[in-house]
């Protein structure tokens, strides 16, 4: 019952955020369904969706390339399962608006940074929403004890992802040596161990960078 109430919430106020944005992330309809949709249902995200695992959790993508059924619709979803102390690395979605809901598990801290450098983080608890504005550098750690399971719904049928520090690291050297106040040697061992993750994987803290369920803080 919470379950679903949390879900009428988290769907009401996707509706809300669609409708009332000035500015549409993609183009309006033209049609009710697409042609190529032979179904508005889709089974099993996390068997049959857009599947990434890494040592953090699972996160399964739906978009138009694996469900017709949103095809001009102006809709990509996302579900995760992410395991204590893993976290959805800092990324960018450079042509969508995200809305996300913590189902169960965690909390997750979650939160963004704006264009004047400021961070806005915060602590998120089973039926708690937080919307990530389009183009912010944002990212979700779960500083609980239980595998997080949430959900994200993004205004975009191609909102794209930026994996921030693998896209740094994809820079020259020097430049990169340069943004970071470090020397050419550092930051090509960074790159040897930081590959560009396409999608981002979720990733594990290594041990004593975070343990779970202490140090639930909007600070550290």
């Amino acid at each position: 019952m919470v379950h679903g109430m949390v879900m009428l919430v988290f769907i009401y106020s996707t509706c809300l955020l669609l409708v009332q944005r000035v500015e549409a992330a993609d183009p309006d309809p033209l049609v009710d369904f697409s042609a190529n949709a032979t179904t508005p249902v889709f089974r099993n995200i996390f068997a049959n969706g857009d599947v990434s695992i890494g040592s953090g959790g699972v996160r399964a993508a739906l978009d138009i390339g694996k469900f017709p059924g949103l095809t001009s619709e102006g809709l990509t979803v996302v579900q995760f399962k992410m395991v204590p102390c893993g976290e959805n690395v800092p990324h960018t979605h450079p042509r969508a608006t995200e809305l996300l809901s913590l189902i169960s598990g965690g909390p997750l801290q979650a939160g963004f940074v704006d264009t004047k450098g400021q961070a806005q983080i915060h602590i998120l608890y089973p039926g708690d929403l937080i919307v990530f504005p389009r183009g912010l550098l944002h990212f979700e750690l779960n500083v609980g004890t239980e595998t997080a399971f949430y959900l994200s719904a993004l205004n975009s049928q191609n909102p794209g992802t930026l994996d921030a520090a693998g896209a740094v690291l994809q820079l020259p050297e020097r430049a990169a040596a340069i943004a970071f106040n470090q020397d050419i040697a550092t930051v090509g061992a960074l790159k040897s161990q930081r590959p560009y993750n396409e999608p981002p994987t979720l990733e594990a803290a290594k041990p004593g960078v975070c343990v779970p369920g202490q140090l639930i803080s909007t600070t550290v």
